[in-house]
């Protein structure tokens, strides 16, 4: 059942996509993020926001 209201539409998203992914143990962390909240490594980065090909 798709989201058709806009503003429900972009909380949804920025809610699935605006978070910061470990690099070492792939654990998923809030957006300000400096260190893993499971492993506590300062190696971070943004969460894809795209669809990549190949994907299935």
């Amino acid at each position: 059942m798709p989201i058709t209201d806009p503003v429900k539409l972009k909380i949804a998203i920025e809610r699935r996509l605006n978070k910061m992914v470990c690099r070492k143990c792939g654990a998923l962390n809030p957006p300000g993020a400096t260190k893993c909240r499971r492993c506590r490594s300062k190696n971070l980065r943004p969460k894809r926001k795209g669809v990549r090909k190949g994907a299935k």
